[in-house]
């Protein structure tokens, strides 16, 4: 039997190289008895600011199995999308590399559907599950650190030895039993480049992130005014944040993509100081039409794009 699942796995991984995914691991669906407690005091302490969510459905993010009825193994993918190209004015509003692009959310499901209904086709018939990316009330990383994919660095995002951590993280958490693959070692060391590096101070301990100070929560899921205490310390992020992961050296062994429908879009990145600060609703709704910025809404992009331009950023 164990020979079986071998083979399963072996056609699984294949099947998701061909359709683009850049890593691919399995875990056991089962509760994440550890990162229960670590989420709980996360949430106890209040910091995950005002992402509500983060709290919801509490049970279902630390247990997988609890999402699907009768799951055995979440199979956890990663899609580079570290890009080849940057943005072209060096005075312009800085965006997360992540939403170079069109919105990931769309591409990798895609993809997913793909690889479930093959799984369905080609290998267990009586496959039921879901599959998701970045849309449910899952723990990616641990998932991902569960699968063998990599580890969990101390600026808590996981960390992948080829591919760094500019990577999307996905999942399908199913019924078919699967070997699960071997997590491997922390390989931080004593580095603190990313804790050093933080502006705003969010890291306030190895693996610990305070959102409320955490410059992507600022500019994203932040829907208030962006507080007066990180005037001059926003480093021109408009919409995210990659500091902690510019200055990893994980990060920097990562080579450029070749996804397609992941390249970056050139009217984005040509975007220049001046039509940042002159934009308006509807070139707002043209531009990023089929982007991920376009989650920030036109008034949460003006209102971060005011904050940068307030005389005490210069």
């Amino acid at each position: 039997m164990d020979v079986i699942k071998e083979a399963y796995s072996k056609l699984i991984k294949d099947k998701a190289k061909a359709l683009g995914f850049d890593a691919c691991g399995f875990t056991k669906a089962e509760a994440l008895t550890e990162e229960k407690e670590i989420l709980r005091g996360w949430l106890d302490n209040n910091r995950h600011g005002n992402m509500q969510y983060m709290a919801n459905h509490f049970e279902k993010r630390v247990d997988p199995s609890m999402l699907v009825e009768g799951a055995k193994s979440v199979i956890v993918l990663l899609t580079n999308y570290t890009p080849q190209k940057k943005q072209t004015d060096p005075d312009a509003p800085i965006i997360a590399r992540y939403a170079y692009g069109q919105d990931y959310h769309h591409v990798i499901k895609d993809k997913l559907k793909l690889l479930f209904s093959y799984i369905q086709e080609e290998i267990y018939p009586e496959l039921e599950g879901r599959y998701f990316v970045d849309s449910a009330p899952v723990l990616e990383r641990s998932l991902g650190v569960k699968a063998g994919l990599g580890w969990i660095g101390k600026n808590t995002n996981l960390i992948h030895k080829k591919l760094g951590s500019y990577v999307f993280i996905s999942e399908l958490i199913i019924n078919l039993e699967l070997p699960a693959s071997e997590p491997i070692k922390d390989a931080c060391g004593g580095c603190t480049r990313c804790i050093d590096a933080c502006p705003t101070q969010a890291l306030i301990a190895p693996k610990t992130l305070d959102a409320r100070k955490c410059i992507s929560y600022l500019t994203i899921e932040n829907k208030e005014d962006i507080p007066e205490e990180f005037v001059g310390k926003m480093e021109n992020r408009v919409f995210g944040c990659d500091i902690c992961q510019e200055v990893c050296p994980w990060t920097w062994k990562s080579r450029p993509h070749t996804n397609e429908n992941l390249q970056p879009v050139t009217k984005i990145l040509e975007l220049t100081k001046e039509e940042w600060q002159t934009l308006n609703p509807d070139t707002f709704s043209e531009t990023f039409r089929k982007s991920a910025i376009k989650r920030a809404k036109y008034t949460g992009l003006k209102r971060n794009i005011d904050f940068l331009l307030s005389k005490k950023q210069k």
